[in-house]
């Protein structure tokens, strides 16, 4: 009865292991899909948010410009103007583009406080960097999840629960042949 009971024992951890493991196998491979899901994530929130600060960007760009023109036809009008002639017409148009000009600003300011373009491109320059950082985790943490996953299905006994039930292949991590192509030094693999 002791040899039965040892054999039952026996069989009861062997049959426990093996649901581990496959469900350690399974478990893997879902965190491993959702670190790319992730990947992706960051990669659309990317795509939707640079061209959006790209266009805020280029209004503030061409808003700039209009007012640098208006600022340059202002002070040509001023040059116009003769202290030695009274020209009460010339006198009236560089008042009313004055005016004009200052009421322009007046409502860019209240709307926009601050005006400029170089701040806007800076800005424009981080959020983009922010924007590669958060995929470089999401990439870094995906291929982390990958390594798990392949060590989990190749190691023994997992690689034969795997190769007996789930049949998972191993997946390949996320690399750049462009970044790759910029160091001498390749790993033997």
């Amino acid at each position: 009865m002791n040899t039965s009971i040892v054999f039952l024992v026996i069989v009861g951890l062997v049959i426990l292991s093996v649901i581990v493991i496959y469900n350690g196998i399974i478990s893997r491979a879902n965190a491993a899909q959702r670190a790319w899901a992730n990947v992706i994530t960051q990669e659309r929130q990317k795509n939707k948010i640079i061209p959006q600060l790209q266009t805020v960007t280029e209004q503030y760009q061409q808003f700039e410009s209009a007012v640098q023109e208006k600022i340059a036809a202002l002070r040509s009008a001023l040059g116009g103007l003769d202290s030695d002639k009274m020209d009460t017409g010339k006198l009236a148009k560089v008042e009313s583009a004055t005016r004009n000009l200052v009421q322009g600003m007046n409502i860019a300011v209240e709307a926009y406080p601050e005006l400029k373009a170089n701040e806007m491109f800076t800005k424009l320059m981080r959020e983009i960097a922010e924007q590669q950082e958060n995929i470089g985790a999401a990439i870094r943490i995906f291929n982390q999840n990958v390594e798990a996953f392949n060590n989990g299905i190749e190691v023994f006994p997992n690689s034969m629960v795997n190769n007996l039930l789930n049949k998972k292949v191993k997946l390949n991590t996320f690399s750049d042949s462009e970044a790759e192509a910029g160091f001498d030094y390749k790993p033997n693999f």
